[in-house]
């Protein structure tokens, strides 16, 4: 299960906090939340601080949408790990 919890900072920038597992049908209630503000153009920052598992989707998931300019604050030693894995290493 996953718990969203909204901290609206003004008109232009939302605090998402996290908490639970981020895995099956909760990724694509994340991905449709975000979704819906970006649509709006507010400034989306995402607190994992309480994410205690995140699936190979929710990894996905995350780092797209930290491409796409939403922050990510306070991983779990766990979930960063996890996104370091998806990052193409480079070629020395």
């Amino acid at each position: 299960m996953l718990k969203i919890s909204e901290d609206r900072q003004d008109q232009q920038a939302i605090l998402l906090r996290l908490e639970g597992r981020i895995i099956g049908p909760w990724v694509d209630e994340l991905r449709d939340v975000c979704e819906s503000f970006a649509r709006n153009g507010v400034k989306i920052t995402l607190d994992l601080e309480e994410v205690v598992f995140a699936d190979d989707n929710a990894v996905a998931l995350l780092t797209g949408l930290q491409s796409r300019g939403i922050t990510l604050i306070r991983l779990t030693p766990f979930v960063e790990e996890q996104m370091k894995a998806t990052v193409p290493k480079p070629i020395c």
